[in-house]
């Protein structure tokens, strides 16, 4: 097949596609706010969520950041989106839970943290409010998983949620509109090399 043949066949397939594509975001009508929840045994689902926080920021919106779990170590995404006037950010956990040891402690914690959460919740301001490792808290039965699910839905219409963590419980991810599942392939951790600045903190 000559070179010309190969670049005219190359254009048709992407018409096609063009056209498959073009209907498919024309049907795509609908406007609202979206429950997006990142699960999985992979990297990458809190940093996920904080593309988002710097995506919403972009646009002007209002953010609100509140973390489950990871209270005992400074981040680079708290140092940074701290920095801004349009993010709420509150850090609520007290580390691990095998660090911590203490399930009543933990339970508070979460209680508090979920709290916190709410109000996001029930602010029409907020544009996009970030629940980075509440999938731990709900495995860890910390909150109430059906009280948390009728907060969500009655957080205000055009408002969108990221939800992270490992082992997000089926019933959430039934009443989520994105679901996704990062797999483990490898991590450097695996191989010895501790968290670092930049990658994991």
């Amino acid at each position: 097949m000559s070179e010309g043949q190969s670049d005219a066949r190359y254009r048709e397939r992407m018409q096609k596609k063009k056209e498959i594509m073009d209907a498919r975001i024309g049907q795509a009508s609908d406007e609202r706010g979206v429950i997006i929840v990142n699960t999985g045994t992979g990297k990458g689902k809190s940093s996920a969520g904080f593309g988002m926080v710097a995506r919403a920021l972009g646009h002007g919106q209002r953010v609100g950041v509140v973390q489950f779990i990871k209270g005992k170590f400074a981040t680079g995404e708290e140092a940074f989106f701290r920095q801004f006037d349009g993010v709420t950010y509150h850090v609520m956990g007290e580390g691990y839970t095998w660090e911590t040891q203490d399930r009543e402690r933990d339970t508070e914690m979460a209680e508090a943290a979920w709290e916190k959460a709410r109000a996001l919740l029930r602010d029409e301001s907020v544009s996009l409010v970030v629940l980075d490792e509440l999938n731990i808290a709900l495995k860890k039965e910390y909150l109430d998983l059906p009280t948390v699910i009728e907060d969500l839905a009655g957080r205000p219409p055009m408002q969108h949620v990221v939800i992270t963590g490992r082992g997000a419980p089926q019933d959430l991810m039934e009443v989520a509109d994105t679901v996704t599942d990062m797999r483990k392939e490898k991590h450097a951790f695996e191989a010895g090399v501790k968290a670092q600045k930049g990658v994991e903190l």
